[in-house]
């Protein structure tokens, strides 16, 4: 039996990371999970939006997440804590000016 969905996730210490992503490109299992389960695009808009990756490898990522779901949003809810942290450390220039 040959394991499909690694013809399209990979694992790739130092890209992206070290999160799991599409093979050969720096598109994220969670970058597929958020546009198709938080955003509501379907796996063909996905495609259409980025070209360079097929349907099969949208399936597989959406697949790769069901499988590793908890990890998935672990790795989700840690990016967003990181954004969070960022932007407390970094006022917003934009804001500083309508203030000043």
């Amino acid at each position: 039996m040959v394991a499909v969905i690694s013809e399209h996730i990979e694992i790739t210490p130092g890209v992206c990371g070290g999160k799991p992503r599409i093979a050969g490109h720096r598109i994220r299992v969670q970058d597929v999970v958020i546009w198709h389960e938080y955003k509501g695009m379907s796996p063909d808009e996905i495609v259409s939006r980025y070209p360079t990756i097929t349907l099969s490898d949208v399936y597989a990522a959406l697949a790769y997440y069901h499988d590793h779901i908890e990890d998935i949003q672990q790795q989700m809810r840690e990016g967003e804590i990181l954004v969070r942290e960022l932007k407390a450390k970094t006022p917003s220039k934009v804001q500083q000016k309508l203030r000043g």
